[in-house]
């Protein structure tokens, strides 16, 4: 399976001096089993424990937490002649099957610290309510669908991918290099981020068989909602997991989703696939100062699904127009492009501290503004806005930028190349790359190099 830019992370976790048991999160097949099993190659020998296989492993953590006498009892259930510290990578996946041993990593920290253990779990927070967080005895990490970089490094397009990373964003490509870029942002589009749907791309070129996969996943998304959800929530978490694809792009009214249904009702529900990391919640924020989440109205959001793809095989789309004509497609679907933009932030944020989303809406009589994203970046606030076709029209964004003059400038994501005049420096749709955290600079460096 690929590299991705989770790796780099997990290998600076696993030479920190201070290292702490890591909780790897995500939604479910975004690629935490496989990231985790790439690090095992470091360490003489991995012991591998999935809680939701071996449902009766998790009964060694029922006697007691004591840490020498689990370990002793993995080792034999695992058939392995020891766990030895700095030498055996322990890995507990789909850890939400067995709180007990979430609770047993806080003394894996405290009495065995050179010991590597790291634990997964697509549906992992909602075993955090019923035992907590060991706080401060454990570290985490947030893993997404692969990023338009890390899709292209799979590819094989590690050039282009270099390229966008390298290009300095007063320079503009030529045009037949901006085109064949755009060109690799409808594949995107099409393929996704999901891991095995570019698996089967990159193996078969047939797209038809990465949307059976875009099926198949939204499928098994469905047979989660019943894990997660009460007998009388399961119905509602349904309604909402299929309507949602339909309301992409705009503010999120519970009164819009058909039936006669309360929000008191639906507001858990839309929760729940929020805490399975399903949807993505972007709350809107007056935007005057950091943090973003200090001026957040919760009850005012739109939102995104996981993956852009997933999102339109729910909506019944035909993706391989984006490989006919991408052109056209950008302009029709402009939502998907702001739904992109939204996925990319994600995954290019910090993967050490889960990434809030804001956008900014004035409502006024006079006028109404609205900016699809607002992102700190370099201890700035900058306002992002998604434009399909030329994206000429850009009132809203200066109207945020003369309301908040600590914003050094704001950005405009388009089909267009890059440009930049008075306050507003427009990109192209393949270079949402710029806006990374610096470690994920970093871990870019290090996929591109690597692969």
């Amino acid at each position: 399976m690929f590299k991705r830019l989770i790796d780099w992370h997990l290998e600076k976790w696993k030479d920190h001096k201070y290292r702490k048991p890591l909780l790897l999160r995500g939604a479910r097949q975004v690629g935490k089993t496989h990231a985790v099993r790439r690090l095992g190659k470091h360490f003489n020998r991995v012991v591998e424990i999935n809680f939701e296989l071996a449902k009766d492993a998790k009964l060694i953590f029922e006697k007691d937490l004591n840490p020498e006498r689990i370990l002793r009892e993995l080792a034999v259930y695992a058939g392995s002649t020891k766990i030895s510290p700095g030498e055996t990578l322990l890995f507990f996946d789909e850890i939400q099957e067995a709180p007990q041993a979430i609770l047993a990593l806080r003394y894996f920290y405290e009495e065995m610290p050179q010991l590597h253990v790291i634990a997964a779990g697509s549906l992992f927070d909602f075993a955090l309510e019923q035992v907590g967080i060991p706080v401060g005895r454990v570290s985490s990490m947030h893993m997404y669908p692969m990023s338009f970089l890390e899709y292209l490094a799979a590819s094989g397009n590690t050039g282009s991918a270099h390229a966008i990373l390298q290009n300095p964003h007063n320079e503009s490509f030529s045009e037949p290099i901006h085109q064949l870029l755009l060109g690799l942002v409808g594949e995107y589009f099409a393929i996704g981020g999901m891991p095995e749907a570019v698996a089967k791309w990159v193996d078969e070129k047939n797209p038809k068989e990465s949307f059976q996969i875009h099926h198949n996943l939204i499928t098994a998304y469905w047979q989660d909602i019943e894990k997660y959800s009460s007998k009388n929530q399961a119905e509602l978490v349904a309604l909402l997991f299929r309507q949602i694809p339909y309301m992409i792009g705009e503010e999120f009214r519970y009164s819009n989703i058909h039936g006669e249904f309360r929000k008191r009702d639906l507001a858990p529900c839309l929760d729940l696939l929020c805490k399975a990391n399903v949807v993505h919640k972007i709350h809107h924020s007056a935007g005057n100062g950091i943090p973003l989440g200090a001026e957040a109205n919760l009850e005012w959001f739109k939102l995104i699904m996981v993956d852009i793809a997933l999102s339109q095989a729910a909506l019944g789309f035909d993706l391989s127009t984006w490989f006919l004509q991408p052109g056209p497609e950008f302009i029709n679907r402009g939502s998907i492009a702001e739904a992109f933009v939204g996925q990319e932030l994600l995954c290019y944020s910090n993967p050490h501290q889960k990434l809030d989303l804001y956008f900014w809406k004035r409502q006024a009589k006079s006028s109404t503004a609205e900016v699809d994203f607002l992102y700190e970046h370099n201890r700035k606030i900058v306002p992002i806005e998604v434009k399909s076709g030329d994206g000429r029209t850009l009132k809203s964004m200066f109207m945020f930028l003369e309301a908040h003059p600590d914003s050094p400038y704001g950005v405009r994501f388009s089909e267009q190349s890059y440009s930049q005049w008075q306050k507003i420096d427009s990109r192209p749709l393949y270079a949402v790359c710029s806006l990374a955290h610096e470690e994920q600079k970093n871990a870019l460096e290090y996929l591109i190099a690597e692969k």
